[in-house]
């Protein structure tokens, strides 16, 4: 699933980099080599963080 359309970054990209230590959106994005534009997808990729780290 593409959680930002505005940069491409797929779910599965996301779930990374939280399993990689990032606890925010920004935080993973910048990880990604970009960051959040429009905003839109923050509240999915804060979600999909969330449970990553829930799971650890």
């Amino acid at each position: 699933m593409v959680v930002c359309v505005c940069n491409a970054i797929r779910e599965s990209q996301v779930r990374d980099a939280a399993r990689n230590g990032c606890r925010t959106a920004c935080q993973a994005y910048r990880a990604l080599g970009c960051q959040a534009k429009c905003g839109q997808c923050v509240m999915v990729a804060r979600a999909i963080i969330d449970t990553e780290r829930a799971a650890a």
